[in-house]
């Protein structure tokens, strides 16, 4: 099974251009799989019936795993086994008629617009900086905020793929999809700046692939590295709820959607396949109107507490 394993991830990775993220996750959940199945005297994978594959999810379930990395975890034993199925290597599918724990859907996290500037203030010069790493990290949240980008897509950007006259910046997705995002004047000011006051003093003789933003060291930086920075300026802000990069691309999609966006298009700019993973946002949209009317009407049974709520908040949503 373990060479099987390792066929099925190379595929996905040559075949389906899967990202290193992706392969890395599929293999922790295959090789559980695999030792699960090893365990219950499983030799190869035509053994495997429904019955042992549904032992494999509660086990998990059991075990504490949340339900979206069971989730996660059944996706790629499915793949696996699909692909099996395709090779001829096997005569079924196993995981055929396995339904997946209910995910229970929550609302991200969200920032709202004063709390998105007391966090941009907060790199500031300091007699220590002496390669000005503030202005970068100023240009990295800016950009985050500005384009909505995941971290991934903003630690492997390049200075290629910013078209600082058309206003646009070229961004690779999941799966190395493609897509054009607009990027606003303040975000490239600041990457302007972090160009010429601090990427020259990072660069050194090594190879960076043209990345944009680079550490102390000159190499390209880490996701753990842009979460800690991130982590550290909200804490400065005084911001008490969890702070993290993906909580820049709620507050972009959910703030676009509040001054009266097109659905459609935040899904293009969010790199979205399926439109639906974009309408979470319009439930935050909604509770945020909610809030907006409890606050203003005189007969919504608060009217005119001006009580101050955030978008995202726990709220009750008018569907």
């Amino acid at each position: 099974m373990k060479r099987l394993v390792d066929e099925y991830l190379h595929h996905l990775s040559l075949e389906k251009n899967a990202s290193a993220n992706t392969i890395a996750s599929y293999r922790r959940d295959l090789d559980r799989y695999r030792e699960f199945m090893q365990s219950d005297g499983v030799e190869v994978p035509a053994q495997i019936n429904t019955d042992r594959a549904a032992r494999f999810l509660q086990s998990l379930q059991t075990g504490g795993l949340a339900a979206p990395s069971v989730m996660r975890c059944l996706s790629a034993v499915r793949g696996f086994h699909r692909f099996l199925l395709a090779d001829g290597i096997t005569m079924h599918d196993p995981t055929e008629t396995l339904d997946a724990p209910r995910r229970r859907r929550t609302l991200p996290g969200v920032l709202t617009r004063e709390e998105i500037e007391r966090i941009l203030a907060q790199p500031v010069p300091s007699p220590d900086d002496t390669k000005n790493l503030w202005i970068r990290d100023r240009a990295m949240l800016e950009v985050l905020y500005a384009t909505g980008i995941r971290v991934s897509e903003l630690i492997t950007l390049r200075q290629a793929h910013l078209y600082a006259e058309e206003g646009m910046v070229k961004v690779f997705g999941k799966g190395s999809k493609e897509r054009l995002v607009p990027i606003g004047p303040s975000a490239l000011e600041w990457v302007a700046r972090y160009k010429t006051e601090c990427r020259v003093a990072l660069q050194k003789r090594l190879s960076t692939n043209d990345v944009l933003f680079l550490n102390i060291r000159g190499t390209p930086l880490t996701r753990v590295a842009v979460w800690q920075m991130v982590h550290h300026v909200a804490a400065r802000a005084g911001i008490e709820h969890e702070v993290h990069p993906h909580t820049f691309r709620h507050s972009f999609a959910t703030h676009l959607l509040e001054g009266g966006a097109d659905l459609r298009a935040v899904q293009e700019m969010l790199g979205h396949a399926d439109i639906s993973t974009t309408q979470v946002y319009t439930h935050i949209d909604r509770s945020y109107l909610k809030q907006e009317y409890d606050r203003y009407h005189p007969r919504s049974g608060v009217g005119g507490s001006h009580a101050q709520t955030r978008p995202g908040d726990d709220v009750q949503v008018i569907r």
